[in-house]
């Protein structure tokens, strides 16, 4: 259906300059070849394409028994570009399918009934009925959820946000702006940029990027694209084919705007070699130098991506930075503590002061999975009030319930909703649903609270045995120190150890690390009434070694201090716990419902008890009832 929709809206489109191309196509066509034939045939048809074949829709219906060479030969006379799209739409394929079970002549006619000509379906509808039919595809395939594209009503929402402070920007004469989707779909935040810039009339020549490695997808942008663009900028808009995270389309390119809704939830197991690959060898002077997030979610990475490709904020040479919405569920605001590769990864945007707020919308508001999302907007040009603030904007109850569910989309943004949240985005005042913060408030340390090893030491029979399995040639130096400590308990083990080194050193036996640890090993149990094992001791200065067991950790925001912290929350409960600062790191996290938590106190006693008792009553009522007419029975 996909490549049909578009042959057919292709067909419409060039129906107004068929005859001139051809009549061109009969002057130049033994001439040129390729793309100076292409470039001389869509000048004449006025587009990024055309068709020089003498078919069009109606005329394949003329020889119903060979419309399946008929309309192969009708594709090949389009220009290269186009004959590339379906290439990737495997529409070939299609054909002969359709071909065998004898029904596309049915299908060619019936869609030679349908004018999918831009004066009859303009843009946006023609985009919608991508949508639909993308989406009925994805649900009989069972995609993953949110591997498509995003509702219409929700890029109206991020585009809004995207550029709702660039007026002044996007109004100055002759100015040029690009953008790039990185997970472009079927084109949807693409175009509706566009409408965006036409609707408010700012003046701005807005540049389209995409890349997406679903071949349906890429072939619904690719050809939507060549409909919707000038023919004079067919080297400044473009959609590309190809996996983002290992074969970047536009490296070395940076873009004024971005806008993305990348697969959430979904691993990255097949590209983890090669990401990881540039992450290690290439740090931050590739895309991923923050670090990689667990292998079953890659979402951050995409973020890292369009980061990486930001304009610097540089007046002189003209740059004005950049901005980015980019969807996500839940997992990117809180997985992973501090030192993991999402912590870091949010630690790197919120230190370097790029994250500008972000939006929760509604569940079902997807047509394929009904959790919860996020917008984030990202910025590395932030207006003065909100330098070093965080804004977190809760839409989760803004919604009007669809007249007929689409998939798992139940939910819908209303014009007023969109209007509403974008207001309170951009008045930045703290309310019910808006709250603004510092960035140092999503930050915390970790710290490692360490309490030390206590050992109990004893010479006994089955711990010689232990001990000579692992170590026979030291019989004779274990004799010696069993002679000089004998065999009854003690609670120092740091006394035990010196007076068993003074054996070995009468001895002039030295032993190895491993044979002192298989020492300590066969004779040594840990005791909570022991004395505390000596790790190292300079001076006055004693460091005891740790208990693994016993470690513990502490989150403590980076507002509060540390020793404060300490003192009052882990000493009075672990009066021998110390922090070992070597091992304190840094993590971010964004709880969005601890911020929004809202508590409702339980109801009275007295009212369950009675909402009890009159339950009880309608029990018995009804028994008795029962009983009644088992009787008169």
């Amino acid at each position: 259906m996909l490549p049909l929709v578009v042959l057919r809206r292709f067909d419409c489109v060039l129906k107004p300059t068929k005859q001139t191309v051809l009549e061109r196509f009969a002057k130049v066509g033994d001439k040129h070849h390729g793309e100076a034939l292409d470039g001389i045939l869509n000048q004449v048809s006025g587009q990024r394409f055309h068709n020089h074949s003498p078919l069009t829709f109606e005329r394949l219906l003329g020889d119903p028994d060979n419309v399946h060479l008929h309309l192969q030969s009708y594709i090949n006379g389009f220009s290269e570009n186009v004959q590339r799209i379906f290439d990737y739409f495997a529409f070939g394929d299609e054909i002969k399918r359709l071909h065998d079970h004898n029904i596309l002549f049915l299908v060619v006619r019936k869609f030679c009934e349908v004018d999918l000509h831009p004066d009859s379906v303009d843009n946006i509808e023609m985009g919608l009925l991508f949508e639909d039919l993308i989406r009925r595809f994805n649900e009989q395939a069972n995609e993953t959820a949110g591997d498509h594209f995003t509702p219409r009503e929700v890029i109206q929402l991020m585009v809004n946000l995207l550029f709702m402070h660039d007026d002044e920007l996007l109004t100055k004469p002759k100015t040029v702006r690009t953008i790039l989707d990185p997970t472009c779909g079927t084109g949807g935040m693409l175009s509706e940029a566009r409408n965006y810039l036409r609707k408010h009339q700012l003046g701005a020549q807005l540049y389209v990027h995409g890349q997406d490695f679903n071949k349906r997808s890429y072939a619904v942008a690719a050809s939507d694209l060549l409909m919707r663009s000038d023919p004079k900028d067919s080297e400044t808009s473009d959609i590309k084919f190809g996996d983002t995270l290992v074969d970047d389309q536009f490296f070395g390119k940076r873009f004024d705007y971005f806008l993305a809704n990348p697969p959430f939830g979904v691993d990255w197991k097949r590209q983890q070699k090669e990401v990881v690959r540039e992450h290690e060898k290439l740090g931050f002077d590739g895309r991923f130098g923050a670090g990689t997030p667990r292998v079953n979610d890659g979402a951050l990475l995409f973020l890292q991506h369009m980061l990486s490709k930001m304009e610097p904020v540089d007046a002189k040479a003209g740059k004005d930075g950049s901005r980015l919405a980019i969807v996500f569920n839940g997992s990117p605001l809180f997985t992973g503590g501090a030192g993991s590769g999402e912590s870091d990864i949010r630690k790197w945007v919120i230190e370097n002061d790029w994250l500008e707020a972000i939006v929760a919308m509604p569940e079902q508001m997807f047509y394929n999975t009904g959790i919860g999302t996020y917008i984030w907007v990202v910025s590395n040009r932030k207006e003065a009030r909100r330098k070093g603030k965080i804004q977190l904007v809760d839409a989760r109850e803004r919604w009007q319930p669809l007249r007929r569910s689409l998939g798992d989309k139940r939910r819908e943004f209303s014009g007023k909703h969109i209007e509403d949240i974008v207001r309170e985005y951009g008045t930045l005042q703290a309310s019910g649903t808006c709250k603004v913060f510092d960035n140092e408030d999503f930050g915390y340390r970790r710290l490692t609270i360490e309490r030390p090893l206590r050992l109990r030491f004893q010479i006994t029979l089955p711990g010689k045995e232990r001990f000579l399995d692992a170590c026979p040639s030291l019989l004779d130096d274990l004799q010696a120190i069993d002679a000089a400590i004998g065999r009854g308990a003690s609670l120092d083990w740091n006394h035990i150890w010196a007076r068993a080194q003074a054996v070995l050193g009468e001895l002039g036996s030295k032993w190895r690390a491993l044979q002192a640890k298989a020492f300590r090993d066969a004779f040594t149990e840990i005791d909570p009434a022991a004395q505390p094992v000596i790790l190292k001791q300079t001076g006055k200065l004693i460091e005891h070694e740790p208990n693994a067991a016993l470690r513990d950790f502490e989150n403590v925001p980076l507002k509060v201090d540390v020793a404060e912290y300490f003192m009052r929350e882990v000493q009075p409960h672990v009066p021998d716990g110390w922090v070992d600062r070597d091992k304190t790191k840094v993590g971010y996290e964004i709880n969005f419902n601890r911020h929004f938590y809202k508590f409702i106190p339980p109801r009275p006693l007295a009212e369950i008890d009675a909402d009890l008792k009159k339950a009880e009553a309608d029990i018995l009522r009804l028994l008795s009832e029962v009983t009644a007419e088992a009787r008169g029975q």
